[in-house]
């Protein structure tokens, strides 16, 4: 319980962060913090502390090295759809369901060749 009180604040700072710097700043650094994988790399601390259990910590990396390429389908559609005047909340919901849409495709993909996620 005592890594929970750890963990909300710290992903939350985090999260304000990006957006704050997005605000002030510029889009670059804001860019920069949100492209770290900072979720992974806490992650991998988290799961650490919590098993000590290597073996999950390689499945989740690996798990995280071909999910993150479906998932990059959001930051090119987003910004299309937002340059053609679609509504923000319209080309947000559009750009997760094509995202939703490749994970699958990637999970499909990655099955035939034999790479469990």
């Amino acid at each position: 319980m005592a890594l929970y009180v750890l963990k909300v604040p710290l992903s939350a700072f985090i999260i304000v962060g990006v957006t704050e710097l997005s605000k002030c700043a510029n889009s670059f650094w804001g860019g920069v913090l949100a492209s770290l994988p900072l979720v992974s790399l806490l992650s991998f601390i988290w799961l650490y502390v919590e098993t000590k259990d290597n073996g999950k910590i390689i499945s989740l990396s690996w798990s995280v090295f071909w999910l993150v390429l479906p998932s990059l389908s959001l930051f090119v559609v987003l910004p299309v759809l937002l340059k053609r005047n679609f509504a923000f909340p319209l080309a947000l919901a559009l750009s997760v369901v094509v995202m939703v849409a490749a994970y699958l495709v990637t999970a499909a993909i990655l099955r035939r060749f034999g790479v469990s996620i």
